[in-house]
């Protein structure tokens, strides 16, 4: 090793004595010389709200292409039917049946994926990337399976809504003064959550498998009305209102100044819309709506609300009156603790049928103003406080708010049912679906153990696809049909308005 001369020894001393800072370097969390603190697993924020396929009862067994069952719809007596008089000696005539034969077809549910070999070797100590890709894809298929099971339409179509009618009145509102044209779409609870006033209402859409072949969906619209046109003065406000259609939980407003240029303003679930303020623009036009998108015969089956609303289907409907200018119908306070429209179905189901629902399903909305009907001034006091007598406690502890938990319905045998309110996120504004999960004790010999149930030909399996490319492929699916045995145990409220 050379020696060190003295000239060097004293460069170095003269640097450490005065040294020029602006050549100084350091290492910072700039330079990016750090750990990453990734927490392991992924963390899946998403819900998973599926309370009716939770419940619904599910049957194997399924052979062929469909369930079959035979039914009794009525005993019919001989003579009156209500009368059983038979004089001494003689006998009564011969009683008869009313019988029918119902079917409902198996189809197919199902979802898939795909990992690349890369993303499952760069997930290793992170998580097991094929793992979770079938469990997230069994979620996923149980979320569209709980939206089947409430609402899939295999059968029910909307058709074409009547032309609007359209009326202005008020003042103080910011819409241009016109003459407006409006047409109308109807949506049933499948075509509700498949469309946005941004994204436009669902027609239909051709899907690419991921086997290259496609299919077409409907996404649950009719097809448009006719046009119907109304003036509007500055500070008027525009009404719109259209007959109610069986089936539809909602409806789109297609809105413009010119006729047949109108583009999508609202989506109401009531059949009316009140727009006073100007119209918006680049929204969905008129034009995209050309057929009747309600129904998938060949793909679905009819889930519970389906076949409550479809015709013949003997479940109690009421669908809530157009009220003032379009503004809808909000229930109405009985004032004794009750809601009016909720007293009638169960009335009319016990009149019609001896049963009562066991279950009310209703969305935030309605659980709020079922609540502010039940808990009003007129219902009863709504707070008691309680202090000792000696006056040792002064301070006092409220909870703020509350909910209607439960339903009392008295019509019903040994003396009434308390029901249960849920709310369900896919259930929309402005409906509630009552479901007897049950039958009463009156129907027990009846051999129907299940009001409704999946019956599956093959239940939930997991198909691991041969390697074709360098990807791990998944396929989660079902065969099953939803059959209905007791269609008059539901009833439906529709086209409430919010208040």
């Amino acid at each position: 090793m050379n020696s060190i001369t003295q000239e060097s020894l004293d460069l170095i001393k003269g640097a450490l004595a005065t040294p020029d800072y602006t050549l100084a370097k350091s290492i910072s969390t700039g330079t990016g010389l750090l750990a990453y603190d990734l927490q392991a697993p992924a963390k899946n924020l998403y819900p998973l709200v599926t309370p009716i396929r939770n419940i619904i009862p599910r049957v194997g067994g399924g052979v062929g292409t469909a369930t079959n069952w035979r039914q009794v719809n009525a005993i019919i007596g001989s003579g009156f039917d209500s009368m059983g008089w038979v004089p001494e000696g003689q006998r009564s005539g011969q009683m008869s049946y009313s019988t029918s034969t119902k079917t409902s077809t198996f189809v197919t549910i199902g979802e898939e994926d795909a990992a690349t070999f890369e993303a499952i070797s760069a997930g290793r100590t992170f998580e097991d990337v094929q793992a979770m890709m079938a469990f997230r894809l069994l979620q996923k298929m149980m979320l569209k399976e709980e939206m089947a099971i409430l609402a899939g339409n295999a059968s029910l179509t909307l058709g074409t809504p009547s032309a609007p009618t359209l009326s202005a009145s008020g003042s103080g509102a910011t819409l241009q003064a016109a003459t407006y044209f409006v047409k109308v779409v109807a949506l049933t609870l499948e075509g509700y959550q498949n469309s946005s006033v941004l994204g436009g209402v669902a027609t239909s859409k051709t899907v690419t498998g991921a086997d290259g072949k496609n299919f077409t969906l409907m996404g649950g619209s009719s097809n448009i009305s006719a046009e119907a046109s109304q003036a509007v003065t500055l500070g008027q406000t525009l009404f719109c209102t259209v007959t109610p259609i069986q089936g539809a939980v909602a409806y789109a407003w297609f809105v413009s100044t010119a006729s047949g240029t109108e583009t999508l303003q609202a989506i109401t679930t009531i059949n009316g819309v009140a727009i006073g303020a100007p119209l918006s623009t680049g929204n969905q036009a008129q034009s995209a709506i050309t057929a009747d998108n309600s129904a998938n015969p060949t793909y679905a089956y009819d889930g519970l609300l389906t076949t409550a609303l479809k015709a013949g289907s003997n479940a109690y409907v009421n669908i809530m009156p157009t009220g003032t200018a379009g503004t809808g119908t909000p229930l109405t306070a009985s004032g004794r603790g009750s809601v009016v429209e909720i007293d009638m179905m169960f009335q009319k189901m016990w009149d019609n049928f001896q049963l009562s629902s066991t279950v009310l399903y209703v969305n935030s909305q309605e659980l709020k103003n079922i609540t502010t009907k039940v808990l009003s001034n007129a219902s009863g006091p709504l707070l008691k406080y309680d202090t000792p007598a000696d006056g040792s406690s002064g301070e006092y502890q409220l909870t703020a708010s509350g909910v209607v938990q439960y339903y009392y319905n008295p019509f019903a045998i040994n003396g009434g049912l308390r029901i249960p309110i849920r709310i369900h996120p896919r259930v929309p504004p402005g409906t509630i679906l009552g479901w007897a999960e049950n039958l009463p004790i009156q129907y027990q010999s009846n051999e129907v153990p299940n009001v409704a149930e999946v019956k599956t030909r093959q239940d939930y399996y997991q198909i691991d696809w041969p390697i074709v490319t360098r990807q791990r492929q998944v396929g989660v699916y079902a065969e099953e049909v939803l059959a209905v045995y007791a269609p008059f145990a539901m009833g439906v409220i529709c086209n409430i308005a919010n208040g």
